[in-house]
Protein backbone atom coordinates (compact mmCIF):
# COMPACT_ATOMS: atom_id res chain seq x y z
CA UNK A 1 0.00 0.00 0.00
CA UNK A 2 1.43 3.39 -1.26
CA UNK A 3 1.70 6.25 1.49
CA UNK A 4 -1.07 8.93 0.49
CA UNK A 5 1.34 11.48 -1.16
CA UNK A 6 2.77 9.44 -3.69
CA UNK A 7 -0.54 7.75 -4.66
CA UNK A 8 -1.79 11.01 -5.32
CA UNK A 9 1.13 11.64 -7.64
CA UNK A 10 0.71 8.56 -9.17
CA UNK A 11 -3.05 8.60 -10.10
CA UNK A 12 -3.33 12.43 -10.23
CA UNK A 13 -0.74 11.76 -13.33
CA UNK A 14 -2.53 9.10 -14.69
CA UNK A 15 -5.67 10.25 -14.64
CA UNK A 16 -4.51 14.15 -15.70
CA UNK A 17 -3.47 12.01 -19.04
CA UNK A 18 -7.14 10.52 -19.30
CA UNK A 19 -7.98 14.33 -18.75
CA UNK A 20 -5.64 15.31 -21.79
CA UNK A 21 -6.64 12.88 -24.12
CA UNK A 22 -10.30 13.72 -23.30
CA UNK A 23 -10.08 16.88 -25.62
CA UNK A 24 -10.02 14.58 -28.50
CA UNK A 25 -13.32 14.40 -27.37
CA UNK A 26 -14.34 17.84 -26.21
CA UNK A 27 -12.20 19.82 -28.67
CA UNK A 28 -10.81 18.08 -32.12
CA UNK A 29 -9.99 21.17 -33.42
CA UNK A 30 -6.55 21.20 -31.10
CA UNK A 31 -6.26 17.76 -32.27
CA UNK A 32 -2.43 18.97 -33.68
CA UNK A 33 -1.80 20.10 -30.45
CA UNK A 34 -2.68 17.12 -28.17
CA UNK A 35 0.82 15.88 -26.89
CA UNK A 36 0.98 19.29 -25.07
CA UNK A 37 -2.46 18.55 -23.88
CA UNK A 38 -1.99 15.25 -22.50
CA UNK A 39 1.87 16.53 -20.77
CA UNK A 40 0.43 19.63 -19.35
CA UNK A 41 -2.77 18.06 -17.73
CA UNK A 42 -0.46 15.09 -16.69
CA UNK A 43 1.19 18.07 -15.06
CA UNK A 44 -1.78 19.44 -13.42
CA UNK A 45 -2.53 16.30 -12.06
CA UNK A 46 0.45 15.30 -10.92
CA UNK A 47 1.17 18.91 -8.72
CA UNK A 48 -2.84 18.77 -7.53
CA UNK A 49 -2.48 15.02 -6.40
CA UNK A 50 0.83 15.25 -4.35
CA UNK A 51 -0.99 18.76 -2.83
CA UNK A 52 -3.94 16.81 -2.05
CA UNK A 53 -2.28 13.49 -0.85
CA UNK A 54 -0.30 15.58 1.78
CA UNK A 55 -3.47 17.41 2.93
CA UNK A 56 -4.92 14.04 3.36
CA UNK A 57 -1.97 12.78 5.40
CA UNK A 58 -4.26 14.67 8.00
CA UNK A 59 -7.74 13.82 7.76
CA UNK A 60 -10.01 10.51 8.42
CA UNK A 61 -12.65 11.75 6.23
CA UNK A 62 -13.09 10.54 2.25
CA UNK A 63 -15.68 13.80 1.93
CA UNK A 64 -13.21 16.05 2.91
CA UNK A 65 -10.51 14.61 0.66
CA UNK A 66 -13.13 14.86 -1.93
CA UNK A 67 -13.57 17.94 -1.65
CA UNK A 68 -10.30 19.43 -0.77
CA UNK A 69 -9.28 17.45 -4.39
CA UNK A 70 -12.41 19.35 -6.14
CA UNK A 71 -10.82 22.59 -4.91
CA UNK A 72 -7.07 22.12 -5.44
CA UNK A 73 -7.46 20.84 -8.72
CA UNK A 74 -10.03 24.01 -9.43
CA UNK A 75 -7.11 26.12 -8.29
CA UNK A 76 -4.33 24.68 -10.48
CA UNK A 77 -6.58 24.09 -13.50
CA UNK A 78 -8.39 27.61 -13.28
CA UNK A 79 -5.32 29.42 -15.09
CA UNK A 80 -4.73 26.68 -17.62
CA UNK A 81 -8.88 27.44 -18.69
CA UNK A 82 -8.65 31.08 -18.52
CA UNK A 83 -5.31 31.05 -20.62
CA UNK A 84 -6.93 28.66 -23.36
CA UNK A 85 -10.27 30.59 -23.07
CA UNK A 86 -8.70 34.16 -23.61
CA UNK A 87 -6.04 32.92 -26.67
CA UNK A 88 -8.56 30.90 -28.29
CA UNK A 89 -11.43 33.49 -27.99
CA UNK A 90 -13.71 30.81 -26.73
CA UNK A 91 -15.69 30.85 -23.13
CA UNK A 92 -16.93 27.12 -23.58
CA UNK A 93 -13.49 26.24 -22.76
CA UNK A 94 -13.49 26.88 -19.31
CA UNK A 95 -15.72 24.18 -18.91
CA UNK A 96 -14.00 22.07 -21.11
CA UNK A 97 -10.88 22.54 -19.07
CA UNK A 98 -12.34 23.07 -15.37
CA UNK A 99 -15.10 20.37 -15.14
CA UNK A 100 -12.48 17.47 -16.13
CA UNK A 101 -9.57 19.00 -14.14
CA UNK A 102 -12.22 19.09 -10.98
CA UNK A 103 -13.07 15.37 -11.14
CA UNK A 104 -9.82 15.01 -11.62
CA UNK A 105 -9.06 16.47 -7.86
CA UNK A 106 -12.57 15.05 -6.73
CA UNK A 107 -11.16 11.21 -8.12
CA UNK A 108 -8.01 11.94 -6.77
CA UNK A 109 -9.12 12.85 -2.96
CA UNK A 110 -11.48 9.88 -3.11
CA UNK A 111 -8.35 7.03 -3.76
CA UNK A 112 -5.71 8.98 -1.61
CA UNK A 113 -8.15 8.39 1.41
CA UNK A 114 -9.69 4.99 0.08
CA UNK A 115 -6.24 3.22 -0.73
CA UNK A 116 -3.61 5.47 0.41
CA UNK A 117 -1.48 4.53 3.54
CA UNK A 118 -2.27 6.49 6.54
CA UNK A 119 0.66 7.94 8.41
CA UNK A 120 1.91 5.74 11.46
CA UNK A 121 1.76 7.58 14.72
CA UNK A 122 5.46 7.92 15.59
CA UNK A 123 6.79 5.54 18.57
CA UNK A 124 8.51 7.58 21.84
Amino acid sequence: MLNRPLLGLLAGALLGVLDGLSALVSSPEVSSEIGGIVVGSAGKGLVAGVIVGLIARKLSSSKWSTLIGVVVASIVTFPIAHMNAQHYGRPDYYWKIMLPGALVGAIVGYVVMRYGKAPQPRAA
